[in-house]
């Protein structure tokens, strides 16, 4: 595993092609995280959660959303119907790890059906949970959270049908479980998200340069595909597609449902824009999501006007009140209530909208607002945060510009990283406008 872990981080000091690690390296690093989660994130979230015995089940190409997040490297999908079982006696500092499938689940999870003994494969998961006799039996079903809501309609009614009422009456919603498996990185995971944030860092501004931008003739459009197309030759993947924003004096500002809906096309960039990109990437499992800011430099211009640095300054102070908020117990709405009461009497105008961020984009865990929903989101937005998670620090503030004689909003998005009681980013943030130089 240490072999791995350094190579690694010779892998990816770059992210020039050579330097991503190969597919066998891939799968390696992957199945090391897991083994690493299994043996010590695991029994921890259980003991936190009170639930003795989860039970996950899937079938191929509709697999559940945790289940998805714990295939080992060579797994693409889940193979016919796979279950799988964990277990934690009281008292007990480690998990027993059960494959109620005809295979192996990896090197990690052994079968325990054997087909020839016991034909029926819910009855044979119902002989497990009996011989353990488990006080709570977690199923992932949710009415808030879509991740952790991964058993299906036929495979529940298949189990409940096999399992004897005393039993049944055990089964709860293992959300709470389900949740902190997707949110909690563990350090082995943070040292990878550190570089995934700085290649994300890199392929930015590689595309906000020179390089990719050609003011006068280069279209926000073809910067998209270009993020795109530089993304796949790099061997990674997007998680969406990526967008540019264009700003400028002589255009009104757009409300946010354009900007997303039709963006912005085959506009051309030119001298003075104020650019402006939502860009991540997928790699090890893990995914990015960023949102960086870059001017177009007039001729004769060195640097950005002050007004536009300085409306970028107040991007990065309401940045600063969201992240000065987080707490351990607070709930996401408790966070977005209190930061939003103190912008305002900043004097900032501001939206906050922040989610959690890790084994998926748009993840787990508290949701700090949402675009249309200033006001708390219910369910998802009263789940508490716990250390050991990644949020993208996802935000806007519209500042009014003289110059302009107009608004601009300055639309901020950088992972970060809530530990044990304190906040960080996982790879710096941006506070200076990228420049692109005209020709």
């Amino acid at each position: 595993m240490l072999k791995n872990l350094f190579l690694f981080f010779i892998l990816i000091t770059s992210y020039s092609q050579a330097q991503i690690a190969s597919e066998k390296q891939r799968a390696e690093i992957i199945n090391d995280i897991l083994q690493d989660k299994f043996n010590n994130l695991l029994p921890a979230l259980m003991e936190r959660t009170g639930i003795d015995m989860w039970v996950l089940i899937s079938r191929e190409y509709n697999e559940d959303p945790v289940l998805k997040t714990m295939l080992p490297a060579t797994w693409l999908n889940a193979r016919r119907r796979t279950i799988l079982v964990f277990y934690k006696p009281a008292n007990s500092v480690s998990v027993e790890r059960l494959a109620v499938a005809r295979y192996n689940f990896g090197d990690n999870i052994s079968s325990a059906w054997d087909k020839e003994k016991q034909p029926d494969q819910m009855e044979a998961l119902a002989s497990i949970i009996a011989e353990r006799d488990p006080k709570k039996i977690g199923l992932n079903y949710s009415d808030n959270f879509a991740i952790a809501d991964g058993i299906v309609k036929t495979d529940y009614e298949l189990l409940m049908k096999s399992l004897p009422e005393l039993y049944r009456k055990r089964v709860i919603s293992a959300e709470d479980l389900a949740i902190g498996w997707i949110e909690t990185r563990t350090p082995m995971e943070m040292k990878f998200y550190e570089n995934l944030i700085a290649i994300t860092h890199n392929i930015i501004a590689e595309a906000f340069s020179s390089k990719v931008i050609n003011p006068g003739v280069t279209t926000s459009e073809d910067v998209v595909w270009w993020l795109r197309q530089k993304v796949t030759d790099l061997g990674l993947e997007t998680w969406f597609h990526p967008t540019i924003d264009i700003q400028r004096k002589e255009e009104e500002l757009k409300d946010h449902i354009d900007a997303f809906s039709n963006g912005y096309g085959e506009t051309v960039i030119l001298p003075g824009d104020l650019l402006h990109c939502d860009f991540g990437i997928s790699y090890l499992r893990l995914n990015t999501d960023c949102q960086q800011h870059a001017y177009v430099l007039k001729q004769g211009e060195t640097a950005a006007p002050r007004f536009l640095e300085e409306a970028l300054d107040k991007g990065n102070q309401l940045q600063d009140i969201l992240t000065s908020n987080f707490a351990n117990g607070k709930s996401g709405n408790d966070i977005l209530a209190a930061s939003l009461t103190e912008a305002k009497l900043a004097n900032l105008n501001p939206s906050i909208y922040s989610h959690p961020l890790g084994l998926y984009g748009h993840s787990a865990g508290p949701t700090i607002g949402m675009w249309d929903s200033q006001g708390g989101v219910p369910g998802t937005g009263d789940y508490k945060l716990f250390p050991n998670t990644v949020y993208a620090i996802e935000l806007n503030n519209t500042v009014a510009i003289p110059e302009w004689n107009k608004d601009i909003r300055i639309m901020l998005e950088e992972a970060g990283f809530w530990g044990e009681n304190s906040f960080r980013y996982v790879n710096e943030r941006q506070t200076e406008l990228l420049l692109i130089p005209s020709n």
